[in-house]
């Protein structure tokens, strides 16, 4: 299996050493830190700071906290300070960090496959009441994160979270993060394959384990076997999807190197198909490659998708099969394209086991503990006990008798979590915005929530399927790139000249069908204040001039760029 070296020059012994700099590879014997991030990692591994954090910082306070852990190894554990209030968006570049930084924190919880029980989602929602102001952002991979955070409050929150099964550990960091899953995972009719168990294995062998908790920078990962490729797997580093092969049977084909930020590459088919008992074996010889041969002398070259992208596919199986597995892997299908353009799993559907589950969805991702605390009420009420998030910043109940899913719908619809919600309701996506991120650079969640009703009052008949995802910066945590309206953080210049917040627009990005990369219209930028008209018109051109069936991101295509303007 992949060697895994708590000293990086253990796994050096079989390969040639270089004395060049090059790009910070261990594999070629490049140990010698080569910038401040990969010298802290050295000095003190990142795991480590939880023991500081209960003995030392929890008890002396924000004051007491190292630097080096305040805005480096703290994230190890899921923690990154939140922006100081009052701070606006042409200061994001401007400020040093400790400018920027407030004395509070955001903690973000892991939860892989988005499974979670009514138990530890009461215990979510008790903890945000407590300790986090209410807040409770469900994020677009799956996981929950609180803001307002105390350093006082962690090992008690710490202690809740572990008491019902739940971590953030790596929730950040230079590790392996949560590793997502198809929310209906084992109970889909029309699922291929599920990938529970092997989702499970891997993380029995990478959380807290510090083979793999010096990683050059983030590792994603993604595990679905839905034909509907639930799991956003062209962008993330390593995805597994499910697949029919003519001969073994249902399985998975293996993706790497997706990912997107200021410089977007969609992930790469190995040709390989995978059994799922040995997914956790690919899954972990791809991060161990990642570990060895990626990039560490500059963070931004640092994800897996540049080795990925300057190997190409061919080598990097050929290194995966001869020195990290040990054996050659078995050729295999891609994935069917799926049916259709939704892929969160909202409203109404049979479970295999002649069940219910029901989607439903919050506003871009934003509830609170009170709102979690009642969605686990109502599911056990209906007897339930099993909720899932999703990629879509949505959630869903399972295990719903029919005769009790009216009853359910019309719960949720009191507590504003439709089951039944508008094209633009179900597809609007906003990170987290100037609120809270010391990255952002504009407002993004009430914004989108804003434009929500907006869309909503202007065009009530519009039904076609269509996602607006709105970011903060440049850095696509909301995957702008993909969306078929993406809405990129920006200062822009009004009509009286002055400097406001505004959005640079990319157009027709999709994922899933067709996967690709928004068309950015030159010069094209909106003013917040703007934007409700601005995507009303765009809107309205699409529904005059789309042939029958055609799809936003197709129009968006060919259109001219008048008719994107």
């Amino acid at each position: 299996m992949a060697a895994t070296p708590q000293n990086p020059a253990a796994s050096s012994s079989r390969r040639k050493v270089s004395r060049h700099r090059g790009e910070g590879q261990w594999a070629a014997g490049h140990f010698t830190p080569l910038n401040g991030n990969e010298q802290l990692k050295k000095d003190d591994d990142g795991l480590n700071v939880r023991t500081r954090i209960e003995t030392v910082y929890s008890k002396r306070g924000f004051d007491s906290i190292d630097p080096s852990d305040l805005r480096g190894r703290m994230r190890w554990w899921g923690l990154y300070t939140q922006r100081k209030p009052g701070v606006d968006g042409g200061k994001t570049a401007i400020l040093e960090p400790e400018e920027l930084d407030d004395e509070y924190f955001m903690l973000r919880v892991r939860i892989d496959g988005g499974a979670l029980t009514t138990r530890q989602l009461r215990v979510v929602g008790e903890i945000s009441e407590e300790f986090a102001r209410g807040t409770a952002d469900i994020t677009d991979r799956q996981n929950v994160q609180y803001h307002w955070i105390r350093i006082e409050d962690v090992p008690e929150i710490w202690n809740r979270l572990e008491s019902v099964g739940l971590s953030t550990v790596t929730a950040c960091g230079d590790t392996p993060r949560v590793i997502i899953g198809s929310p209906v995972a084992g109970i889909a009719e029309d699922e291929i394959i599920d990938g529970t168990p092997a989702l499970e294995e891997i993380k029995r062998r990478v959380l807290n384990n510090k083979a793999f908790s010096n990683l050059p920078r983030k590792f994603k990962s993604a595990i679905s076997g839905s034909p509907l490729l639930d799991v956003v797997h062209e962008i993330n580093d390593v995805a597994f999807v499910g697949v029919r092969h003519p001969e073994h049977g249902p399985g998975f084909d293996v993706w790497v190197g997706g990912g997107l930020s200021t410089n977007p590459k969609l992930g790469v088919r190995l040709g390989a198909w995978v059994p799922r008992d040995e997914v956790a074996d690919v899954y972990e010889g791809v991060l161990s490659i990642f570990r060895d041969y990626g990039y560490r002398r500059l963070r931004t070259r640092a994800r897996l998708k540049f080795l990925v992208a300057d190997w190409g596919a061919e080598k990097f199986r050929q290194v995966l099969e001869d020195e990290y597995l040990g054996r050659r892997l078995t050729d295999g299908p891609a994935p069917e394209q799926p049916v259709q353009q939704w892929r969160d799993h909202v409203g109404v559907h049979r479970q295999k086991d002649g069940r219910y589950y029901v989607g439903l969805a919050p506003r871009v991702g934003r509830v609170d503990g009170a709102t979690l605390t009642k969605i686990a009420d109502l599911a056990e009420a209906h007897g339930s006990g099993r909720i899932r998030t999703t990629v879509e910043q949505k959630m869903i109940i399972l295990d719903v008798a029919e005769d009790r899913v009216d009853s359910l719908v019309d719960g949720l619809e009191a507590l504003d979590l439709t089951a039944r919600p508008s094209s633009f309701r179900r597809g609007t996506l906003a990170c987290t915005g100037i609120e809270f991120c010391k990255l952002a650079i504009v407002e993004t969640k009430q914004r989108g929530s804003q434009l929500i009703d907006e869309l909503e009052r202007r065009l009530p008949e519009f039904d076609e399927p269509i996602t607006i995802n709105i970011n903060g910066c440049p850095n696509a945590c909301a995957r702008i790139q993909v969306a078929d309206i993406g809405l990129k953080g920006q200062l822009v210049v009004d009509d009286r000249g002055e400097q406001v917040e505004g959005f640079q627009v990319h157009l027709g990005g999709a994922l899933g069908l067709e996967p690709g990369f928004g068309r950015k219209v030159r010069g094209l930028k909106v003013t917040a204040e703007e934007l409700p008209d601005y995507v009303e018109r765009v809107l309205k051109r699409f529904q005059a001039e789309r042939t029958d069936g055609e799809r936003f991101a197709a129009w968006a295509a060919r259109a001219s760029e008048e008719a994107l303007s």
